[in-house]
């Protein structure tokens, strides 16, 4: 049987290498963060330029990240898969208990809970996800974050719990 020509597409992902590890070694978490949003500092992780998103601000215990939905992130009934949201809310939920970690600490995420309020299409347009600390013990944190549009409409909502460690 004669197979039909197809309309295909193509997405080119480019990252910066680097050290894997951004934390200069004795800076904070937040020192961190704040140095990598620096225009001379500023660099796309390979998960970052995968999914499109960026790091747009860190403050001690918040952090916001903006993510593009795009053609590259349909499922197959047409719309953002879920992935996207949820790849998003893990890194900005990591990012905000990022801003808590001191020298010598690192995190881990050891459950991450999503919950879906409405389809995302390329259409959204750019969204905004603000993750927030809710608890920050000595080896456990507690963080939730929301996915929103410009206008501030809800599109996702997450939690997440992370261990601290030594390092």
């Amino acid at each position: 049987m004669p197979t039909a020509l197809r309309e295909t597409k193509s997405h080119t992902i480019t990252w910066d290498v680097g050290p894997q590890d951004q934390r200069p070694s004795g800076m904070t978490g937040l020192e961190a963060l704040r140095h990598s949003l620096a225009a001379e500092h500023r660099r796309r992780t390979p998960i970052a330029a995968l999914m499109d998103f960026d790091l747009v601000s860190a403050e001690d215990g918040v952090v916001v990240l903006e993510g593009r939905p795009g053609e590259q992130h349909i499922n197959p009934i047409g719309i953002v898969h879920g992935g996207f949201a949820a790849t998003l809310l893990d890194a900005a939920l990591w990012s905000a208990v990022q801003t808590t970690i001191q020298p010598g600490e690192g995190h881990t995420t050891l459950e991450l809970k999503v919950n879906y309020s409405r389809a995302m299409t390329p259409k959204t347009g750019p969204v905004d996800c603000e993750a927030r600390i809710v608890h920050r013990g000595g080896r456990v944190a507690v963080a939730e974050a929301r996915i929103t549009d410009k206008a501030g409409k809800l599109y996702a909502y997450g939690s997440s719990t992370l261990l601290i460690d030594k390092r």
